[in-house]
């Protein structure tokens, strides 16, 4: 065992007006499993860059270990995964991959099959099973249960249980509570360490933040009452101040008179008076050191358009495919490779509906035949540049062919918030003016979401992929539309306990 030492760690991307990280230092060990956790947009990815020497900092980071960043670039999806692990480790050991993929439940023929071809899952178990085939490496694990369903993400947590030596970035609470024992925080202030899971560092944030919140109120009161002695106090020396001089006379050569007693009530009145702006200042002190790690969370609202009919969407007997082949009867006449179906299913107004399915079930194909057929782009390239497109095509697969019956509501209108972000350029004004939705509204909506102003400013390629993904649901939000459509919207967002959503 060795530990990671991070002293005064200081960084910024240029042409920032704001640090990332300012004068940021702890230590952790390379036994540990860290549950690294944090609002999007506070530095999380930046920070496991940093280990990896990306990009340069002030401070020192001291460490022992070799660094592993995943998830691992992926040049060419058409090879196979022999071939892909290879190009991405020329000295791996084809033995130990095999050894961790039967610990995540995984077949070793996936890597004999073109990677494209597996599901997000496989791949990331594929992916996973080459960094854990690594010796004497301190494992940096990046968001591994984005596009895993349900059975996946257990095979991976029941994986990591088993594991030691990496910190793990994941916005699912529950997956981190069963697989790690120390939590690496990255608050408003700084980044703190902490033993326990998320669970143990949520109850202990909320008691610090209560006892904060006490003392908030204390201090309000105390100032408030400081303010009034301190004016009350002012008042009484600059009367005292303005008639110290007195009056009086001399009797027997000697002077009797006030100045003596008043001059001595002012210098007192002063003193006083400056005693009261000391206690002042240090209670305003005090105050401002408290609430710095506070989170808070707004309350966001959808009110979607009232349409005529009931049913906005109805499916009868529809079954979806690649290959542009006709269907009939739900069957497909010709070789194109049926997705899913035969579905039934309505959406009425108001209903509030989770599509749910493992992996590669067709759970996105459904949804791009609703787009498809009220004529709006589903990929992400399109949607981001607000065009619409009547046909879908996806990679190298053909195009989506709709069997049965699928109708919509005359003059529907949708709202949609695709998976892929990454398209997302230009900056705010400009997608907000591309998107033809009220500027202020939306930054409004942003600043509910947990963007500070300064990264009003930035270019949004700059953004990480929770606010890429925050700035698509802030426009669907301004949005006027009978039924909004999200597709995995939590996918790389962070919602801590207390966040809330409300449709009316």
């Amino acid at each position: 065992m060795s530990q990671i030492c991070v002293s005064g760690l200081t960084f910024y991307y240029d042409g920032s007006y704001d640090n990332i990280f300012e004068d940021v230092s702890f230590t952790i060990d390379t036994d540990w499993k860290l549950g690294f956790i944090g609002r999007n947009g506070r530095g999380k990815t930046t920070f496991l860059n940093l280990l990896m020497r990306k990009y340069e900092y002030r401070g020192s980071i001291a460490s022992s270990v070799e660094f592993e960043y995943f998830p691992y670039p992926v040049s060419d999806k058409s090879k196979n995964g022999v071939d892909l692990l290879e190009e991405i480790e020329p000295d791996y050991e084809f033995w130990r991959v095999c050894r961790e993929l039967a610990l995540l439940d995984v077949e070793a023929d996936v890597l004999y099959r073109p990677f494209g071809e597996l599901s997000g899952g496989e791949q990331t178990k594929v992916l996973l099973a080459l960094l854990f085939s690594k010796e004497n490496r301190f494992l940096l694990i990046d968001e591994p249960t984005n596009h895993l369903d349900m059975e996946g993400r257990e095979s991976v947590c029941r994986y990591l249980q088993k594991k030691k030596g990496f910190i793990l970035v994941s916005h699912d609470r529950e997956f981190l509570d069963r697989c790690i024992d120390h939590v690496l925080a990255i608050t408003r202030a700084d980044i703190q360490v902490s033993q326990g899971n998320f669970s143990d560092w949520w109850e202990q944030k909320q008691m610090q933040d209560a006892h904060e919140e006490q003392e908030n109120e204390r201090l309000k009161k105390d100032i408030s009452r400081l303010k009034t002695a301190a004016r009350r106090a002012g008042d009484w020396a600059d009367r005292a101040e303005s008639v110290k001089i007195g009056t009086g006379g001399y009797v027997d050569g000697r002077f009797i008179g006030s100045r003596a007693y008043l001059g001595e009530k002012s210098r007192k009145m002063q003193s006083q008076r400056k005693n009261m702006e000391r206690r002042q200042e240090r209670a305003i002190e005090e105050k401002s050191k408290l609430l710095k790690n506070v989170e808070t969370a707004e309350t966001l609202k959808i009110l979607p358009l009232t349409h005529h009919k009931e049913v906005l969407i109805s499916m009868e007997d529809v079954v979806l495919s690649y290959g542009g082949q006709k269907m009939e009867d739900a069957e497909l006449s010709c070789g194109g490779k049926m997705v899913c179906g035969p579905l039934r299913l309505e959406v009425r107004a108001g209903d509030r509906i989770a599509l749910l399915g493992k992996n590669g079930c067709g759970k996105s194909t459904v949804l791009q035949a609703v787009l498809k057929e009220a004529g709006i782009a589903s990929g992400g390239a399109d949607f981001a540049g607000g065009k619409a497109a009547p046909t879908e095509t996806t990679g190298n697969r053909a195009v989506l062919e709709i069997g049965g019956s699928l109708t919509l509501a005359s003059g529907l209108k949708i709202s949609f918030v695709p998976q892929d972000t990454s398209s997302l350029t230009g900056t705010l004004n400009g997608l907000a003016d591309a998107w033809g939705i009220d500027g202020t509204l939306f930054r409004t909506l942003l600043r509910k979401l947990d963007f500070e102003r300064s990264q009003f400013e930035k270019p949004v390629s700059d953004y990480s992929a929770g606010q890429k993904k925050k700035v698509l649901l802030a426009k669907s939000l301004c949005e006027q539309a009978h039924v909004y459509i999200w597709d995995e919207p939590s996918t790389t967002l962070t919602f801590l306990p207390g966040c809330s959503w409300r449709s009316s």
